[in-house]
């Protein structure tokens, strides 16, 4: 349960706490994502790292991952309800870097 008194970032800054869940997040905020444009934009960051970033976000509930069934077949990862509600959050907390 919450402290009636903890700060809204609080539980942003939990939930995205990690090495690569801030840039994939903020990624996400413009929409649809894939693994390999994760890869590329995300300096630094490697297949497992992303993987397991990914898969967090995903049980977290911030992101929604979708398959899309085009040729070949690939993955979508979106931002969940959840996630889109932690936005103004998020741009708070951006502008404070």
């Amino acid at each position: 349960m919450e402290n009636e008194n903890s700060c809204p970032a609080e539980g942003l800054l939990k939930l995205l706490s990690g090495k690569w869940k801030p840039q994939i997040f903020k990624l996400a905020l413009d929409g649809s994502v894939r693994f390999s444009s994760l890869l590329r934009d995300i300096e630094g960051s490697n297949k497992q790292s992303i993987a397991v970033a990914l898969k967090e976000l995903e049980e977290q509930g911030l992101l929604e991952k979708t398959t899309v069934q085009l040729k070949p077949l690939h993955i979508e990862y979106n931002l969940s309800e959840k996630g889109k509600s932690l936005i103004p959050v998020f741009r708070q907390l951006e502008m404070l870097s």
